[in-house]
């Protein structure tokens, strides 16, 4: 049986979160990784790194901590780091570019969800 050949690829992702509290925080991070993971069939194994940046007004926890728990994601390089701060940015974001070995062929999902969808118009939601 012959494989697809891998290539590695970076996916984008947006969500807000309502406060910044961690529960709030966490909430939103999960649904993200849930949509970057469902949405593109992401094995664990084949990650090599994620990058979560959050907006100066999110300090309540750690993005990456929560990515760290997901199946298969225990050799996976993450960190986190705040966002450059430019006047006008949306509130309360958190961003994330993972770095995966996927099928060159495969189409990437790439979701900017709550009030990220108004960041990339082109490509808010999910499917």
């Amino acid at each position: 049986m012959s494989q697809e050949p891998l290539m590695l690829r970076a996916l984008r992702g947006a969500t807000t979160a309502h406060a910044n509290t961690a529960s709030a925080m966490a909430e939103a991070v999960e649904e993200l990784l849930d949509a970057l993971i469902n949405d593109n069939a992401l094995e664990g194994s084949l990650v090599l790194s994620a990058t979560f940046s959050v907006t100066a007004d999110l300090n309540a926890m750690f993005p990456a901590s929560l990515a760290r728990r997901r199946p298969g994601w225990d050799g996976v390089a993450l960190m986190d780091c705040q966002q450059m701060q430019v006047e006008g940015d949306l509130p309360r974001c958190i961003r994330v570019m993972v770095m995966a070995w996927m099928p060159a062929e495969r189409l990437l999902h790439q979701p900017y969800l709550r009030q990220a969808a108004r960041l990339r118009p082109d490509r808010s939601g999910h499917n």
